[in-house]
């Protein structure tokens, strides 16, 4: 059996995500998903617009998803070592260098761990940022 761990905020979710889960899970045959707490995602991107524990609802109900769990706010490693992937799939958009994080999973002893990076989703809207400046727009032109 392949596991494969994804990770993400998954705030306001759309197609971009589904698409990068849909990816994910086809790399092997169970799919463990990482979903940002609140305080790792105030920290590394925006105030969330959805609270964790829905986040975490959500993405556990998606069809890709075999298993949602909450990351932690310390060290991401310790996720990893608790999952025990086989392939860990980063987002397209994620900015982690995928052999960086290749050696430091070496150098943790954490096994031989494959890192890939998910393709872009084409749809429109597929980021969070955008849906959010396109409601901005749409309450603009009233």
């Amino acid at each position: 059996m392949v596991r494969v761990m994804a990770s993400g905020v998954f705030d306001i979710l759309h197609t971009g995500h589904l698409s990068y889960l849909e990816q994910a899970r086809s790399m092997g045959d169970e799919l463990v998903v990482v979903v940002a707490c609140d305080s790792t995602v105030r920290v590394r991107k925006h105030e969330p617009i959805t609270p964790e524990d829905m986040r975490l609802r959500l993405v556990g109900a998606l069809k890709p998803v075999d298993r949602a769990i909450l990351g932690g706010n310390g060290d991401m490693f310790e996720t990893v070592a608790m999952v025990q992937p086989d392939v860990i799939v980063l987002g397209y958009d994620q900015t982690f260098d995928t052999e960086a994080l290749s050696r430091e999973l070496a150098d943790r002893g954490l096994g031989d761990i494959r890192v890939v990076r998910a393709g872009e989703c084409a749809d429109d809207l597929n980021a969070t940022r955008r849906i959010v400046n396109r409601i901005r727009t749409m309450g603009d032109s009233r």
